[in-house]
């Protein structure tokens, strides 16, 4: 069977596709976007924590004379809020590394 190649044209495509492949082009990354998907990630990890943690509140009980009303709703849902920033701020649960490494990957697409 005659493939139409001989060894020497083998050897050069062997060669050439094993010189490509281990070239990589250098890439400088651009800080401010690194920082900016930095980020958004944490931010999107804070939003995540914070919605695990509403249902735990809800389900806290106000004491009549001091609480209630709405409010207190409003302050509720703020502190649960912050409450996910500060966890995503110490290390969060490792949700943002995987966004901004998706993040990463998906800006060295286009």
């Amino acid at each position: 069977m005659d493939t139409g190649f001989d060894a020497r044209t083998l050897i050069n495509l062997q060669t050439d596709a094993a010189v490509t492949s281990s070239y990589q082009v250098p890439r400088i990354p651009n800080v401010q976007n690194v920082k900016e998907a930095r980020k958004a990630a944490q931010e999107f990890e804070a939003v995540f924590i914070s919605q695990m943690l509403k249902p735990l509140f809800e389900s806290v009980e106000v004491e009549p004379p001091f609480g209630g009303g709405s409010g207190e709703e409003v302050w509720k849902g703020l502190q649960v809020e912050e409450y996910g920033k500060a966890i995503a701020r110490a290390g969060g649960i490792g949700l943002a590394d995987h966004i901004f490494a998706e993040i990463l990957k998906m800006q060295e697409v286009r």
